[in-house]
């Protein structure tokens, strides 16, 4: 059974993600998703690869923190948070967040809210990879 919340190298399926969050509950009537996905092209530059690191316990605990919280503060049914630490190439997934909810507005306002907060509180860093050299980028609001 795939955890709620993970950091992990491999790419996921939405799929899989959408089918295990419908599971815990049959009251779900709404579900929200978000995928990021490497651009090739950022401030102006082409992007060949984006690299991902983290602080990998404490971004962990942070995630599930994050999780904790959109339940709560959306009265969510259940929630998803996946992100990759690798190197990916353009096209490539990155994250993955979803909210589902017994009604669509909980779940559209909660998977915002997640991503936002995840960009600004969750210890993951990323360095993009460009003709002109390797640049970390300082996350966008």
């Amino acid at each position: 059974m795939l955890e709620p919340v993970r950091i992990q190298q491999e790419d996921f399926s939405q799929n899989e993600e959408v089918e295990a969050l419908k599971a815990s509950s049959k009251r779900m009537g709404g579900i929200a998703t978000f995928i990021g996905c490497a651009r090739d092209f950022s401030e102006g530059r082409e992007v060949s690869q984006i690299g991902f690191e983290a602080y990998g316990s404490m971004a962990l605990a942070e995630m599930n923190k994050l999780r904790s919280e959109v339940i709560e503060k959306f009265g969510l049914l259940d929630a998803r948070i996946v992100h990759r630490v690798t190197t990916v190439q353009a096209g490539d997934n990155i994250v993955f967040i979803a909210a589902g909810a017994e009604h669509r507005a909980a779940a559209f306002d909660a998977c915002r809210w997640m991503i936002d907060e995840l960009k600004q509180r969750v210890p993951i860093w990323k360095k993009e990879i460009t003709p002109q050299g390797d640049a970390w980028v300082t996350p966008h609001p």
